[in-house]
């Protein structure tokens, strides 16, 4: 029975997701070429909430922990695991006061309705991930970015999400290069914890009534660690989070 509730919840979910992305695609370019980039920001917020919100059409329930612990009054670098295709619209709205930026693959700033716009008018870093000068030069100009505005760019340091759920091990080159651009940031942890057993069995069918929680732990202040020792903090606590939730 709950198998039959996957297949049905799904196709439902990714009609709605799939309208919203089509739907919402020429509102942002209309608003960002008539009222420029600010009215195109609210609009991609309000995308993001919503795809958020689909994610309860899959009978799922959604938590947000430690949402108080953002600061204000400086840039920050969001340091994430990495669990599925839904872990962005939870970033944009979870931290829509610091317009975030993304640190992505190249191949997302094409051809996505919606999302592929946002990346690039959003001015995220689109790497290359066979071309590591091209990558830390996209990366470090996104840490000269936020350190000038004091806006946020995400980060998840695994590089790809895993097949299997378990967190990978993180790799320091991007938030190392993240943390010279943008010597003011201030690092938060972000745990996503859910996204992996909704898609269990692969991006169809989903794997539905899922208890999915956002969490936010305490932010790190760079200066008190060397780059290397802040990943390696940041990597444990995540991956303690996540030991401790039940599967």
């Amino acid at each position: 029975m709950h198998k039959l509730a996957d297949y049905i919840l799904s196709v439902i979910f990714y009609f709605f997701f799939a309208l919203l992305l089509l739907f919402f695609h020429p509102v942002q370019v209309g608003m960002h070429l008539l009222l420029g980039e600010r009215a195109r920001q609210r609009v991609v917020t309000a995308l993001n909430f919503l795809l958020l919100q689909s994610i309860r059409l899959l009978g799922s329930r959604l938590t947000f922990r430690g949402f108080d612990k953002i600061p204000h009054g400086r840039p920050v670098i969001i340091v994430s695991n990495h669990q599925s295709m839904f872990d962005i619209p939870v970033v944009v709205y979870g931290f829509r006061g610091f317009n975030p930026k993304f640190i992505s693959k190249i191949e997302l700033g094409r051809n996505l309705p919606s999302i592929s716009y946002n990346l690039r008018q959003g001015k995220s870093a689109l790497i290359d991930r066979s071309d590591r000068a091209q990558a830390i030069k996209e990366i470090i100009r996104v840490g000269r970015l936020i350190e000038s505005t004091g806006e946020a760019v995400c980060i998840f340091p695994e590089g790809t999400r895993s097949k299997t759920g378990t967190m990978k091990s993180f790799m320091p080159a991007g938030v190392s290069a993240l943390l010279r651009a943008a010597p003011s940031a201030l690092i938060v942890p972000f745990v996503i914890d859910g996204h992996d057993r909704l898609m269990k069995y692969g991006a169809f069918p989903l794997h539905t009534f899922q208890r999915i929680t956002y969490t936010i732990l305490d932010p790190i202040e760079p200066t008190d660690f060397p780059d290397m020792e802040i990943i390696k903090i940041v990597e444990d606590r995540i991956r303690e989070v996540l030991e401790k939730s039940p599967a």
